[in-house]
């Protein structure tokens, strides 16, 4: 994440827009898939994720065998300290007991094709614990670093694992 003291942007480049000082502090936001995005809705979190996305080998509708996502599996990080974990449902669940549950309902692709997809997640069941996820109705899964798996393998049922980075933004509607 690029971090731009405003002030200091402005002393040193007086013609940028505050458009583009707004690019500059928040890369992230600033190319946010129109796929993704959520408006209407208020940032209530956001925390690194680290970890792996586990692939099994299994046939395909076709018969083929390939390797097909089954589960993530994910330290949440914040400021450099475990606040959480990311697991199968898919769920975040946070050290507060707070816990939620979503289901993908929009895709964007990854940097490159070794990156898995940018996603847009609405919570699907009802919250656990009464901590900081306990308001969050939308995840925005962003800045992907690896995690894809494609292509064929060799003997059904085995199991790889994928190393992944990825930035989740916890929404509320606003």
């Amino acid at each position: 994440m690029i971090h731009v003291s405003v002030t200091a942007a402005v002393a040193a480049a007086s013609s940028l827009t505050v458009a583009t000082l707004m690019a500059l502090a928040s890369p992230a936001l600033a190319r946010m898939p129109a796929a993704i995005a959520a408006p209407g809705h208020a940032i209530i979190a956001r925390v690194r994720g680290v970890g792996a996305q586990i692939y099994e080998c299994r046939a395909d509708h076709a018969g083929k065998r390939t390797w097909q996502f089954r589960e993530p599996i994910a330290t949440l990080i914040l400021n450099g300290k475990t606040v959480g974990r990311h697991y199968a449902g898919p769920t975040w669940a946070f050290d507060d007991g707070s816990a939620i549950t979503g289901k993908a309902v929009a895709s964007a692709p990854g940097a490159t094709p070794g990156d898995v997809p940018w996603l847009r997640l609405d919570v699907v069941t009802a919250h656990q614990g009464h901590g900081e996820l306990s308001a969050v109705t939308a995840v925005q899964r962003i800045n992907t670093k690896g995690g894809a798996m494609a292509g064929a393998c060799d003997r059904a049922g085995t199991f790889l694992s994928v190393p992944y980075a990825a930035d989740y933004v916890f929404l509320r509607k606003s």
